[in-house]
């Protein structure tokens, strides 16, 4: 089956706006998105999010998960079952803290969100467990964050 290519411009920022979003976010956002860090279960403000809309990188804002395919995991980060577009996320080997996982980061600005386990429930078999950290969440039919300045304004 072939995958229809993402609507979105994945360049990646510049420089420039790279340190000014990098800026913008907390400490602890820093911290997970830009230093590869997690969070603690059940803190994350998306872990409850029940809401219709899609799931955000926090520094770019390229969609990178629905609602509609986020389940309750029971390990206390967002989870979901498959990206919102395959492009819009890379993965890499990760061998710290003495374990062999999936990394999963943005492929826009390269920013960490999470890991993904062999683990998750059909159709995918896939868990992609995020930091809501790394997130913000477009409710359906609001406006979506522009802060590369693109013209994305809908998750299409």
């Amino acid at each position: 089956m072939a995958i229809i290519p993402s609507p979105y411009d994945l360049s990646p920022p510049s420089d420039e706006q790279l340190a000014t979003l990098t800026a913008a976010l907390s400490p602890d956002e820093q911290r997970i998105l830009r230093q590869h860090g997690t969070e603690a279960p059940f803190c994350g403000g998306l872990l409850d999010n029940e809401k219709d809309g899609s799931y955000l990188c926090k520094l770019c804002a390229l969609p990178l998960f629905s609602s509609a395919c986020k389940f309750e995991s029971g390990t206390g980060w967002p989870s979901f079952y498959a990206p919102y577009h395959p492009d819009h996320i890379v993965e890499y080997t990760d061998v710290t803290h003495g374990m062999r996982r999936v990394e999963i980061c943005c492929q826009r600005c390269n920013s960490h969100m999470g890991h993904v386990f062999p683990d998750g429930p059909a159709p995918t078999g896939l868990r992609y467990c995020l930091n809501s950290a790394s997130l913000d969440f477009c409710e359906l039919g609001d406006t979506k964050p522009d802060p590369l300045q693109r013209g994305e304004r809908e998750c299409l």
